[in-house]
Protein backbone atom coordinates (compact mmCIF):
# COMPACT_ATOMS: atom_id res chain seq x y z
CA UNK A 1 0.00 0.00 0.00
CA UNK A 2 1.10 3.35 -1.12
CA UNK A 3 1.47 5.98 1.61
CA UNK A 4 -1.13 7.95 -0.88
CA UNK A 5 -3.38 4.91 -0.61
CA UNK A 6 -3.03 4.84 3.14
CA UNK A 7 -3.93 8.81 3.32
CA UNK A 8 -6.57 8.06 0.90
CA UNK A 9 -8.01 4.72 3.28
CA UNK A 10 -7.44 7.00 6.43
CA UNK A 11 -9.27 9.78 5.53
CA UNK A 12 -12.30 7.76 4.32
CA UNK A 13 -12.20 5.88 7.68
CA UNK A 14 -12.36 8.84 9.24
CA UNK A 15 -14.98 10.77 7.26
CA UNK A 16 -16.92 7.62 7.57
CA UNK A 17 -16.95 7.35 11.31
CA UNK A 18 -17.41 11.52 11.53
CA UNK A 19 -20.62 10.53 8.98
CA UNK A 20 -21.40 8.11 11.62
CA UNK A 21 -21.17 10.06 15.03
CA UNK A 22 -22.84 13.11 13.47
CA UNK A 23 -25.62 10.68 12.30
CA UNK A 24 -25.86 9.27 15.65
CA UNK A 25 -25.96 12.69 17.32
CA UNK A 26 -28.69 14.12 15.02
CA UNK A 27 -30.91 10.74 15.93
CA UNK A 28 -30.47 11.77 19.53
CA UNK A 29 -31.32 15.45 18.90
CA UNK A 30 -34.34 14.86 17.07
CA UNK A 31 -35.18 12.05 18.82
CA UNK A 32 -35.40 14.18 21.95
CA UNK A 33 -37.29 17.09 19.86
CA UNK A 34 -40.11 15.17 18.51
CA UNK A 35 -40.48 13.65 22.42
CA UNK A 36 -41.03 17.48 23.30
CA UNK A 37 -43.61 17.52 20.94
CA UNK A 38 -47.40 17.61 21.99
CA UNK A 39 -48.90 14.56 19.77
CA UNK A 40 -52.38 16.63 20.29
CA UNK A 41 -50.94 19.70 19.23
CA UNK A 42 -51.27 21.57 16.19
CA UNK A 43 -50.18 20.63 12.38
CA UNK A 44 -47.02 23.09 12.30
CA UNK A 45 -46.01 21.01 16.12
CA UNK A 46 -47.33 17.44 14.28
CA UNK A 47 -45.32 18.20 11.43
CA UNK A 48 -41.91 18.90 13.93
CA UNK A 49 -43.13 15.99 15.34
CA UNK A 50 -43.30 13.60 12.54
CA UNK A 51 -40.16 15.23 10.54
CA UNK A 52 -37.98 14.85 14.43
CA UNK A 53 -39.22 10.57 14.14
CA UNK A 54 -38.32 10.21 10.73
CA UNK A 55 -35.10 12.15 10.98
CA UNK A 56 -34.35 9.96 13.83
CA UNK A 57 -34.85 6.78 11.42
CA UNK A 58 -32.95 7.81 8.93
CA UNK A 59 -29.71 8.93 10.96
CA UNK A 60 -29.72 5.89 12.99
CA UNK A 61 -30.24 3.45 9.85
CA UNK A 62 -27.38 5.43 8.03
CA UNK A 63 -24.60 5.37 11.36
CA UNK A 64 -25.71 1.40 11.70
CA UNK A 65 -24.94 1.00 7.13
CA UNK A 66 -22.14 2.98 8.05
CA UNK A 67 -20.90 0.54 11.32
CA UNK A 68 -21.20 -2.61 9.60
CA UNK A 69 -17.72 -3.33 8.10
CA UNK A 70 -17.83 -4.49 4.23
CA UNK A 71 -21.64 -5.40 4.85
CA UNK A 72 -22.94 -2.69 2.41
CA UNK A 73 -21.57 -2.33 -1.01
CA UNK A 74 -20.48 0.62 -2.20
CA UNK A 75 -23.72 1.99 -4.05
CA UNK A 76 -26.11 0.98 -0.71
CA UNK A 77 -23.84 3.05 1.33
CA UNK A 78 -23.61 5.69 -1.51
CA UNK A 79 -27.76 5.99 -1.34
CA UNK A 80 -28.23 5.85 2.39
CA UNK A 81 -25.85 8.52 2.89
CA UNK A 82 -27.18 10.76 0.40
CA UNK A 83 -30.74 9.97 1.79
CA UNK A 84 -29.49 11.00 4.90
CA UNK A 85 -27.85 13.96 3.99
CA UNK A 86 -31.95 15.11 2.14
CA UNK A 87 -33.80 14.03 5.25
CA UNK A 88 -31.55 16.05 7.11
CA UNK A 89 -31.55 19.31 5.03
CA UNK A 90 -35.30 19.08 5.18
CA UNK A 91 -35.55 18.63 8.62
CA UNK A 92 -33.58 21.15 9.69
CA UNK A 93 -35.36 23.66 7.57
CA UNK A 94 -38.73 22.80 9.15
CA UNK A 95 -37.27 23.25 12.77
CA UNK A 96 -36.68 26.10 11.81
CA UNK A 97 -39.87 27.51 11.94
CA UNK A 98 -40.21 26.04 15.46
CA UNK A 99 -39.00 27.69 18.71
CA UNK A 100 -36.58 26.15 20.53
CA UNK A 101 -36.01 23.56 17.72
CA UNK A 102 -32.68 25.56 16.65
CA UNK A 103 -30.33 23.41 18.46
CA UNK A 104 -31.91 20.24 16.59
CA UNK A 105 -31.71 22.66 13.18
CA UNK A 106 -27.84 22.51 14.03
CA UNK A 107 -27.72 18.85 14.68
CA UNK A 108 -29.11 18.25 11.62
CA UNK A 109 -27.38 20.51 9.50
CA UNK A 110 -24.00 19.22 10.91
CA UNK A 111 -25.11 15.79 10.02
CA UNK A 112 -25.54 17.16 6.59
CA UNK A 113 -22.40 17.93 6.17
CA UNK A 114 -20.61 14.89 7.57
CA UNK A 115 -22.49 13.25 5.05
CA UNK A 116 -21.85 15.33 2.42
CA UNK A 117 -17.74 15.36 3.37
CA UNK A 118 -18.16 11.22 3.15
CA UNK A 119 -19.92 10.91 -0.28
CA UNK A 120 -16.78 13.24 -1.53
CA UNK A 121 -14.34 10.57 -0.67
CA UNK A 122 -16.52 7.88 -2.27
CA UNK A 123 -15.77 9.63 -5.59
Amino acid sequence: MTTTSQEELFRFLEDRFACAQACTECARACATRAGLVDPDGTENQELVRRKGIMCAEVCDATCRVLSEENQADEATIRMQVEWCRQVCLESARTFDGHPGAEGTAEACRACARACTDFLATLN
